[in-house]
């Protein structure tokens, strides 16, 4: 079993691939969404939660995802049929860095996707390829609530992988954006996701004994809930921000 597939059964109850809880994620769509016949754009798009949340509320938005997991595309696929979205959105397997189209989008996403850019300002200027000239832009990425200890550099994390809240906006803003709304990832939704990350993963390998990889997935989860609660928990932080370049205003 790949990281993909723990990944896939681990978000079965929490979709939102980030610490973000569903009020929370309608509350940022509409802060980024100014009109109901957008062009959206969501760049590390993973199973298509974010687009298809907003497609069901906004009938004449359209939209286009990237993802390299091809099962994560083919699950949103899915998805957005199930929702009567399918016609208004067009998902590809493709690494994100790669992607073009002839047309420029009105609002670009990439939350908790920065990574597959090499970093948050890559992302910045990956997202800024594909923008309006009036387009806004909805990242999410992690932050340092307090300096990393021991226990959460062995965890899996570096200390100049992040920098404190001030500073990582310091660093947006210096690229020429502007914060319009800004969202801090509270301890109740960082728990829930924690939770939901473990919890989902393990009740999948108890109910499936049978299944060669249970084992396997049971330790992940083990695994995982060891570095959150004796590691990051209370120190790595999540911020997702709705942007705006500065020469639009």
């Amino acid at each position: 079993m790949d990281r993909q597939e723990i990944s896939a059964i681990a978000h079965g109850d929490h979709p939102i691939a980030a610490p973000i809880s569903d009020e929370s994620v309608g509350v940022l769509l509409d802060r980024a969404l100014r009109r109901s016949d957008e062009r959206v754009l969501d760049l590390g798009c993973g199973a298509g939660t974010w687009l298809i949340r907003a497609l069901a509320d906004r009938p004449g938005l359209r939209a286009v995802g990237v993802d390299t997991d091809a099962s994560a595309i083919a699950r949103a696929e899915k998805a957005a049929t199930a929702a009567g979205v399918a016609d208004r959105v067009v998902f590809h397997a493709m690494d994100a860095k790669d992607f073009t189209a002839p047309n420029r989008f009105d609002l670009v996403l990439s939350v908790g996707a920065a990574h597959a850019f090499g970093g948050l300002l890559p992302t910045l200027d990956a997202a800024a390829g594909h923008l309006a000239s009036d387009g806004g832009l909805l990242v999410g990425d992690g932050f340092w609530e307090r300096p990393p200890g021991r226990a959460t550099l062995d965890a899996g994390f570096e200390a100049e992988e992040y920098d404190d809240l001030a500073t990582t906006v310091d660093r947006i803003t210096d690229r020429g954006w502007v914060p319009i709304y800004g969202h801090v990832s509270t301890r109740q939704e960082w728990d829930d996701y924690e939770w939901s990350w473990t919890g989902t993963l393990s009740r999948w390998a108890l109910e499936h004994p049978e299944h060669p990889d249970s084992d396997q997935a049971l330790r992940a989860a083990a695994e995982h809930r060891t570095d959150w609660l004796h590691g990051y928990r209370g120190t790595f932080g999540f911020l997702t921000l709705c942007l705006r370049r500065a020469h639009d205003r």
